[in-house]
């Protein structure tokens, strides 16, 4: 086992071996964060204490099963999305910072839009952890969050974050925005992040993504566009006269999924959003406003 007996021992060496094998170092701090049950703030502030011989078992464990491929979040059962804890594991997709950028992205819309007493429906469609529905159904007490997911295991997890959350949100299990479609529902908003990726870049990703992450929740066939395609056709029938509809895609396919709205939506406000690192990562559609 690796020589070291005081926390920042621990962080040096982990740091080290993670960035050796071409991991991210930062993810030591995480898991002794985890395995100690302490803030960053606290951790810090301890450095200089004895780590005990249990904790850096485990944690020389974790580290080990990191530079195997295995995400971090499947180790410690966690992503943190929005200021929330979601549970994870390999049924869903892990949530990513840009993700919580299209949410921020879609409150402020809903704000400026709609009345603010007005309950507003909207379907989270693809909702694999319950990120972004449970985020929207706890940020605006206004709105009324659906969701789909094709997969029942997705959907179990997302059910249990919004038991652990308090979120009051309905889920349906099927493709797309089918389910809604065949119960009449009409939504005012529409919001997704479908799988993107273009079939032939998949064995270009890491083995941390490709090997541990549901492989539905990430191909989007050849060019990686064919649900925003799909659902072109859908979302005329389940929104109604006025509505948002809000895409994640991958970088470069703003423009055109912007295209796609704009030709299914000619009077609609259609907007390519950068995120915080400059890359094309939303469309905004604002339909009949």
């Amino acid at each position: 086992m690796a020589e070291f007996h005081k926390i920042f021992e621990a962080l040096k060496w982990a740091s080290s071996f993670l960035k050796e094998n071409g991991r991210d170092e930062n993810i030591s701090e995480m898991l002794l964060c985890h395995y100690l049950g302490m803030s960053r703030a606290k951790l810090l502030g301890e450095l200089r204490e004895e780590l005990d011989p249990k904790v850096k078992e485990k944690f020389v464990a974790a580290v080990d099963k990191v530079v195997s491929g295995i995400p971090v979040q499947h180790i410690i059962g966690y992503e943190e999305f929005y200021g929330r804890r979601f549970l994870v594991n390999g049924e869903v997709l892990i949530p990513r910072p840009e993700t919580e950028e299209l949410v921020q992205g879609l409150l402020a819309r809903i704000e400026r839009l709609f009345n603010k007493t007005e309950v507003i429906k909207v379907v989270d469609v693809g909702t694999g952890s319950g990120a972004i529905s449970i985020t929207l159904a706890l940020e605006n007490e206004y709105l009324d969050v659906m969701t789909v997911d094709i997969a029942k295991a997705s959907i179990d997890v997302a059910k249990e974050n919004a038991i652990r959350l308090g979120a009051k949100v309905s889920f349906f299990e099927g493709d797309l925005l089918g389910p809604l479609m065949a119960e009449g529902i009409k939504v005012d908003v529409v919001i997704s992040n479908p799988p993107y990726i273009p079939e032939d870049d998949i064995a270009t990703l890491s083995t941390v993504v490709k090997d541990h992450e549901p492989i539905r929740a990430l191909v989007g066939g050849q060019d990686g566009l064919d649900f925003y395609r799909r659902f072109m056709k859908e979302i005329p029938i389940a929104l109604k006269e006025k509505g948002i509809v809000a895409f994640e895609v991958g970088i470069g396919q703003g423009e055109s999924v912007a295209d796609m709205l704009r030709d299914t939506f000619p009077r609609a406000t259609v907007e390519v959003v950068n995120d915080i690192n400059g890359k094309d990562r939303m469309v905004f559609a604002e339909i009949g406003f």
